[in-house]
This record gives structure tokens, sequence and C-alpha cells, in this order.
């Protein structure tokens, strides 16, 4: 018998379909975009598999919706766009992913092969373009190399924590190929042994402070409890990123607050006292607020994360869910510095007492302080909080007092216009919770456009636009260091009737008096809502011409 007649005959499926079911088998239920002619054929294949597509007005939407839904879930984002200028404004977005280090494939539609290279219509090196922001990229030029340069690609952001991005030529996504989808592997880290050793030795660092205080990030979410025993044995004041809002109840006796622009100054006034500093998951600390003097201990998952923007005496590198437990228990029994915490009382309350005044401010126009309390008494105790980049960010910094919300935000990047695709993406992944984004009237001009995205797929979210007609910010800077306040007025459309042109709820709000139960209204409704809350361009406190 001829072997060739008995050797089973692979599955043959196309190119499109090999990617759309590589992806499914790595969890992704969808994908963001604005279609473009180079992908048609993938969409054919995506229609009906099962793998959701997301079609919004510009492809910095759909980048921006990717990166907050992997920094959301922990999960692969993806999103989509055709060859170009398709794929030049997936950048932005991208940017923030790279940033925030979140798991996000782009895949790019590119010329068909006979015209790479060429001086055809919308033609680039795709690889070049993208090279600082992606870990991995790929133009794919075989079939048969689908499933393994896909793969590739997923595997490198998820186990890294970034970007990559596979382009495919327009006429290879209806070409067949025969290699079996590679299914996602089952990893089994086994649990993490911390070195008895090592926790001993950072114990009797941490031990040895006369001024000791623990900056905490988002990274330390999952050990908020084991915090908050090394504060109470260490006697620390502790400090909380803007993603680690909640995580500790503003109850709490060590908590000082924030630092940077939005945040305490008492706080940063004892951060230059301490003797020893415990960071834990956190990778952003202000250059400027680093004591001088200080011996460092940080807790991070990654290596690379430790010690890059100051000294750093001893990194202990794995899971805060497991060492800080073990450091929580090898501190018991110490005894506090007694005048360092009486020093830490005092801040806390002036701080706190400083954030009541400006909170308790009526009137119209509102103060921004006192609509993020408003915000905070009316979101519901597990709501997803997308925060987008500006005055507004440092006033939610200064005076939000989470519970156990999720913050996301642009981070590093830093972008206007992330609010809104945030919170979509948001509802999207977690149908099950209220979404609200906060963003300023510059920043929903960056995005205005997906308002109608949000009513299109009838997401109920609610966005609190804070209109002051200012790039507040920038105008603070401009006065501040004696600048012509040249380009930082807006001229605003009435965002209430741009709202309801596209399908969403629109409400306006001038005075306090009507702030807390116009919120509850809008957050009730069943589909999107948008708020204009009229607020005060007031400077932020202490403003300086430079950058905080």
């Amino acid at each position: 018998m001829n072997p060739q007649q008995t050797k089973p005959t692979q599955q043959t499926m196309t190119v499109a379909h090999t990617i759309v079911q590589q992806l499914q088998a790595w969890g992704v239920s969808r994908i963001y975009g604005v279609v473009g002619d180079t992908f048609l054929d993938f969409l054919d294949a995506i229609n009906g598999s099962g793998l959701q597509f997301i079609a919004v007005k510009h492809e910095s939407t759909a980048a921006f919706m990717a990166s907050a839904e992997a920094k959301l879930t922990g999960k692969l984002g993806v999103c989509l766009a055709t060859s170009g200028p398709g794929m030049a404004n997936l950048l932005n977005g991208l940017g923030d992913a790279y940033q925030d280090k979140a798991p996000v494939l782009a895949i790019t539609g590119q010329v068909p092969t006979p015209q790479i290279g060429t001086d055809t219509k919308q033609y680039l090196d795709q690889q070049v373009f993208i090279a600082p922001l992606a870990a991995y990229s790929a133009l794919l030029t075989s079939p048969d190399a689908t499933v393994e340069v896909f793969a590739k690609a997923i595997h490198t952001s998820l186990e890294q924590g970034a970007v990559t991005h596979v382009s495919v030529p327009k006429d290879l996504f209806t070409q067949q190929q025969s290699t079996p989808i590679r299914t996602q592997p089952h990893l089994m880290r086994g649990t993490m042994q911390v070195n008895p050793a090592d926790i001993q030795q950072v114990a009797q660092l941490l031990q040895s402070a006369q001024k000791p205080v623990v900056v905490a990030g988002v990274g330390a979410r999952a050990a908020a409890q084991d915090v908050v025993h090394i504060c109470e044995a260490l006697g620390a004041g502790l400090i909380l990123s803007l993603g680690a809002k909640g995580m500790i109840d503003e109850s709490n006796p060590h908590l000082l607050g924030g630092i940077g622009k939005g945040g305490s100054p008492y706080a940063s006034e004892l951060l230059k006292q301490a003797d020893v500093v415990l960071l834990a998951g956190d990778t952003w600390w202000p250059q400027d607020y680093v004591p001088e003097n200080v011996r460092i201990v940080q807790v991070d998952y990654a290596a690379t994360n430790i010690g890059t923007k100051f000294n750093v005496e001893l990194g202990l590198v794995g899971d805060t869910k497991v060492i800080l437990p073990a450091l929580a228990q090898q501190l018991q029994g110490h005894q506090p510095n007694q005048q360092w915490l009486s020093q830490i009382q005092q801040a806390r309350q002036k701080w706190y007492a400083e954030l009541e005044q400006e909170a308790s401010m009526e009137g119209t126009p509102i103060h921004p302080a006192r609509l993020i309390r408003a915000l905070e008494r009316t979101v519901q105790p597990d709501a997803v909080l997308c925060v987008d980049t500006g005055d507004h960010t440092v006033w939610f910094n200064r005076q939000f007092r989470g519970q156990q919300q999720d913050v996301l935000f642009s981070g590093t990047w830093r972008s206007m216009g992330f609010g809104l695709p945030a919170a979509m993406a948001a509802q999207l992944s977690a149908p099950n919770r209220q979404v609200v984004a906060l963003v300023g009237d510059g920043c929903l001009g960056m995005s205005l456009a997906d308002l109608s995205t949000a009513a299109r797929y009838a997401l109920p979210i609610t966005v609190v636009v804070v209109n002051n007609g200012h790039l507040q910010m920038e105008t603070d800077r401009q006065k501040v260091g004696q600048h012509t306040e040249l380009g930082s007025d807006l001229t605003n459309p009435d965002f209430v009737k741009v709202a309801e042109a596209c399908g969403v709820a629109g409400f306006r709000v001038t005075d306090t008096v009507d702030l807390d139960s116009v919120l509850q209204q809008a957050m009730s409704l069943p589909g999107p809502a948008l708020i204009d809350v009229s607020v005060s361009d007031v400077m932020f406190p202490n403003t300086t011409a430079q950058e905080a």
C-alpha cells in the first residue's frame, strides 16, 4: 500500500479564518477597529464567528479601547486598522499601551504583496513605523506562517505586557493554509517560595527605620490588607498611587493621600523626612519627591522594574500577594516610633481638613473639588472610573476617596482623549459593572465622534464633562510662567445637543444644588448618558510652570 494514500489529510482554511480561530483560542472575544479595504476578507471571517467586531469612528479610539480592556482585565486587547493612515492613527492609543505595559495586539492590513515596497497608495513600511512601540512586529509573507506568527505575537504581548503587531497583505487573507491552531497553554507556575533569609534581611532594614513610609501602587492591590498590616507594624505613613485609589479604606489612620501635583503637600513633606521607604507594586514615582538620603526596598513582579528610576538598596522580585504577607508576618511585634506616628496623624488631619473645605464650596459655576465629591458619593463601590488627562485628573487624584473601584487612566503616556474609549471598552469587558468616564471639555473634543459608538452599542456609560472652556492645566502654566494664553481657550459645541444628536441622553448642570441628583439620574439610565458640568476655571493649588 502506498504510504501517501494512508496519510491523513490536514484540514485547510483561509488565513482570515485561521487568525480568527487563533485569537479565539487565546481568549480574545472582541476586536476594535475601523473598516478598511485591505482586510475586508478578514471581516467576512469574523462575521458569524462569535468574535465581536466593534466599529468605531477613529483608529485611535480603537487602540485606546484595546489598551483599556487589557488594563482592566489583564487579557489581550486587539485593535484593527488598514494600511497607511489607518495604521498611523492607531499609534496614539498604542503609545498608551506601550507606556503602561498593557498587552495589546495591533493587526493591520497591508497592500497586496506585489505592491509592497512600491509607491502605491497607502503603502508604508509598517514594521519601521511601529518599531519604537512594539516588542514584536511581523509582516506575514506566507500563509503557512500564520499560526506561528500570531501565536508568537499573542504570547509576547501577554507574557511581557507589551504591544505587538502583525501586518497582513490584502491578498493573503483568502489564501489557504493547513497548520493546526495553536491553543493557549495552561501555565502552571506553581506557588513561589519566598526565601526566609531574604524576607528577614528586608524586615531588618525596615525595622531599623525611625521614619518609615510605604508607597503602594496598583501592583499591590491583591495584597492590600498586608500593606495595612505592614504599616501598622512599622508605624509607617502610607502613600497610594492614582491607580491604587480605593485599595485601602480612606479611614485608615496611616493613609496620607497621594504625591505629585494632585497629592498632599503634607505627605510630600513627610516623605522627604523618611529614612526608609518600602515601594510595593508601583513603578512611577515623581523624581522631585524622592528623598535624598533614604534607603529604599522595592517589591515588584518584574526585575526590570526595580531600581530603574532611583537607587534601590534591596529588591524583592515576585508576586506582592506572596511577598507582602511573609513580610508582614516577619514584622509582627515591632515597636513603632510614636513620635513619627504623631506626625503622620497631624499631616493626615491637616490634609483631610483642607479637602473638606474645598469640597464644601457651593454655587455656580461648580468648583472642581465639589464635582469630585459628588462623583464620589454617587458612584457604586465596584464601579470602573475612566479618568481622562488634564486638570480634572489632578483634582480627582486630590479629592476622590475610593472604595473598591477600578481607576483606568493614561498613566505615563498621558494622552487626552482616553476617557470615553476606555469607558466603552470597560463596559463591554465588564457589562455588569457601573462605568463612568470623567473627561475634560478638551479631552472630549478629541474623541467626540465616538459618542455615537456608545449609542450604537447601547453601552450604559455615564460621561461627566468637566466644562470650563479651557485646556485648564496649560492655561495655569501659561499664567504662572507669564506666557501668552494663546490657544488654551476652547470653542466648545453644545455638548448636550451633540450627545442627543448621537443618540445619547444629555444633561446640563450649572449649580451644585442640582449636581448630585442629576448624576444619580444619569447613572440610573439603561443606556449612555452625558452630563455637561459647568466648572469654574480655578487655578490648581501650588501650580508651577514645570511638569509635576
